[in-house]
């Protein structure tokens, strides 16, 4: 019961936002593509629950001609960086597509960050501890709890946390901790 009641809540926030910001989102999408060439959206590979592949949205941040690996392991990220990527990263606008993901089924609001397809040792790390039976969310416990910075191993302890604790008090204050970091940029390093 706990699964429908998250997903149904996770289908009238998503459609609901998504018609809330249909302008907001256009807009995004257009000056993305005013300030580089390329496409407004970067579709992500990455690791869903039970290890399935799909493609995650998210508003384009970087040149064209980024390698594709997770941010922090980039020599110099902020050579990549267009100037309203910055901007997006900063507010985390970059990651509002991710309702089209939340939609679908794909994600969920709230549930470990999704992990890019090479990231073995963070996917196999979730798969030994069970995490990898979660939908992945926009937010979650590591995000608030540490972001980027986190170790790996770090990151998986707070995804195994909400594993245990998971119920839909605990999204809505992660949920509401989430919205708080966003405001105060609390833990954005790229």
């Amino acid at each position: 019961m706990a699964q429908v009641l998250k997903r149904f809540f996770d289908l009238i926030v998503s459609s609901g936002a998504i018609l809330l910001l249909c302008l907001p989102l256009f807009l995004i999408a257009l000056a993305v593509r005013l300030e580089s060439s390329g496409p407004a959206l970067y579709w992500s590979k990455r690791v869903g629950r039970r290890g399935r592949i799909f493609l995650m949205p998210k508003f384009r941040s970087m040149r064209t001609d980024t390698p594709v690996v997770a941010t922090h392991l980039l020599e110099d990220p902020d050579r990549y960086l267009t100037r309203l990527g910055r901007q997006l990263r900063r507010s985390s606008l970059d990651e509002l597509p991710q309702l089209y993901s939340v939609l679908v089924g794909d994600m969920s609001l709230v549930g470990p960050r999704p992990a890019l397809f090479n990231q073995r040792d963070l996917i196999e790390l979730r798969r030994e501890n069970g995490v990898d039976q979660l939908r992945p969310g926009i937010t979650g416990w590591a995000q608030i709890n540490g972001r980027d910075e986190l170790p790996i191993g770090e990151k998986v302890a707070f995804d195994v946390e909400y594993l245990r604790r998971r119920s839909f008090t605990f999204d809505l204050k992660i949920l509401f901790l989430t919205a708080w970091r966003v405001i105060t940029a609390h833990g954005v390093s790229h």
